[in-house]
């Protein structure tokens, strides 16, 4: 069945014609490169969610509220990215089956977790999409996107690396109290 007998009215991967001063092989590349990072960020969000109904322990409410906080900030980011990549004419990515296609931020188990494998399993997300998102930056950068390029420094990068120094904080504070 075509895209146009399922009544898409655009497919993925492609891009409509959008009036911003950059080409069509510059918007569909930025495009591409921004729903990677969306699956990314999508995957860091869900986790955080997942991570503030099942926190428990003795950081129960600090790490509850915190969790929390970070999913939202996870929200607009997700956010930011999906309108970045319509303003570019593209189609967003926006399901848990595609992201689990896209993203390589690892599946956490459906049990509840200890306080400490759960600050470690966030480390490790921000980690993978740090480390992801940067060539991205540099890349759009190159291709004179700039508005794609500011997105992925000033509000991801900045963001998550903010977030991993709370994650890192927490670890230390309770590897210092055993």
């Amino acid at each position: 069945m075509t895209a146009a007998a399922r009544g898409a009215i655009q497919t993925y991967g492609e891009v409509s014609p959008v009036r911003i001063g950059l080409g069509e092989n510059v918007r569909v590349r930025s495009v591409a490169m921004l729903n990677h990072a969306l699956a990314q960020t999508m995957a860091l969000r869900d986790l955080y969610k997942k991570h503030h109904w099942q926190t428990s322990g003795e950081q129960f409410y600090e790490l509850h509220l915190l969790f929390d906080k970070h999913y939202n900030e996870q929200v607009d980011a997700t956010d930011a990215l999906a309108e970045r990549v319509q303003a570019l004419g593209g189609v967003a990515i926006a399901a848990a089956h595609d992201v689990i296609e896209v993203s390589r931020i690892p599946r956490p188990p459906r049990d509840r977790e200890s306080a400490a494998a759960q600050l470690e399993r966030l480390l490790e997300a921000h980690d993978i999409l740090l480390t992801e998102v940067r060539p991205l930056a540099r890349e759009a950068a190159d291709l004179g996107d700039d508005g794609t390029n500011d997105l992925i420094v000033s509000q991801i990068i900045r963001l998550n690396e903010a977030q991993a120094w709370f994650l890192s904080e927490h670890l230390r504070k309770s590897s210092a109290k055993a």
